[in-house]
């Protein structure tokens, strides 16, 4: 089995869901995390606080800057992940696929680096 990681890309700046709303959606993102433990394919998920909350630490001249905010600016942002078991690939974009229906937003699939 391969790690994959979904990220749920959010968009910046953008109205967030209304009450209902966002019921309706974490009503479907827990039955898509229930799916994958069921298939055993669960390894990790959860949603991230918003990029104005990051500290972003850089390695310079021998020592580390600390500096508030996200590392870079932008339309989106890292709003959660999924860490997967899959198979291949095709497995993994078909459990993104689940995970773009369930959270209504796009989802980034990456495979993680082989380690031995």
């Amino acid at each position: 089995m391969n790690h994959y990681l979904l990220s749920v890309v959010q968009p910046a700046g953008g109205t967030p869901p209304g009450p209902e709303a966002l019921a309706g959606i974490m009503r479907d993102v827990e039955a898509f995390n229930d799916e994958l433990r069921a298939a055993g394919a669960w390894v990790f998920a959860g949603g991230l606080h918003g990029p104005e909350t990051a500290t972003v630490l850089r390695p310079r001249d021998g020592d580390v800057l600390v500096a508030d905010g996200p590392y870079a600016g932008g339309e989106e942002y890292l709003g959660g992940l999924c860490l997967i078991r899959a198979a291949d690939r095709d497995e993994a974009l078909e459990w993104g696929r689940r995970a773009a229906l369930a959270t209504g937003l796009p989802i980034e699939v990456r495979a993680f680096v082989a380690q031995h």
